[in-house]
């Protein structure tokens, strides 16, 4: 569970997580699917669960997290199997969206147990070698779905302070987030893939 997810249908990687009753691991283990079946990939340098994904199976982007570091920031290299350690977030967080490419990411909203104010409000851009601030989501968030690129994105669904289950969308044009069509149905611990304007 709380695991993360990069790629497409048939050349995904699913990694890290947390593997529940009855062994209670925090993982660091990645998989790659081809469509078919599912074959193990490289380990992750620091396990973790509820951290966000984004990129593909052969550049891959893993950050945030519940983990002894959630600042922490790696990228998969599929042609290796092994992922490394780049720049750290500004923002610890974990349970945030991820969107985008390996080298044009989003870290979108997610929770921070080192703040009393808790739901992270701003969005963190990464170009491939280091994060930067990006516009500040309206609604700040925790287990969201996301999807998209890093200049036209969606968030939606999720929880915050007292509210498990939102059904609002918001949109992300690379600098401010706007109001989208709600949920039909109000959830949390989504998952989400497709385009700003397909998802």
């Amino acid at each position: 569970e709380c695991l993360a997810g990069a790629g497409t249908q048939t050349a995904a990687l699913a990694f890290g997580g947390y593997s529940g009753y009855p062994t209670y691991q925090t993982l660091s283990c990645t998989e790659e699917y081809d469509g078919t079946n599912w074959s193990a990939g490289g380990a992750l340098n620091n396990a973790r669960y509820c951290l966000a994904g984004a990129g593909t199976q052969t550049a891959g982007l893993a950050f945030g997290g519940d983990s002894s570091d959630s600042y922490c920031t790696e990228e998969y290299n599929g042609s290796t199997n092994t992922w490394s350690n780049e720049a750290s977030l500004s923002t610890p967080r974990s349970f945030p969206g991820g969107a985008g490419t390996q080298t044009a990411a989003l870290a979108i909203s997610g929770y921070d147990y080192y703040d009393a104010s808790d739901y992270v409000s701003v969005t963190e851009e990464y170009n491939g070698a280091s994060w930067s601030a990006g516009g500040n989501i309206s609604t700040p968030r925790s287990s969201m779905g996301a999807a998209g690129i890093q200049n036209a994105a969606l968030a939606f669904g999720g929880e915050d302070d007292g509210y498990p289950g939102l059904s609002c969308t918001e949109e992300y044009n690379g600098a401010t987030w706007e109001s989208g069509g709600a949920l039909s149905n109000a959830n949390y611990e989504l998952a989400g893939a497709g385009t700003q304007t397909a998802g």
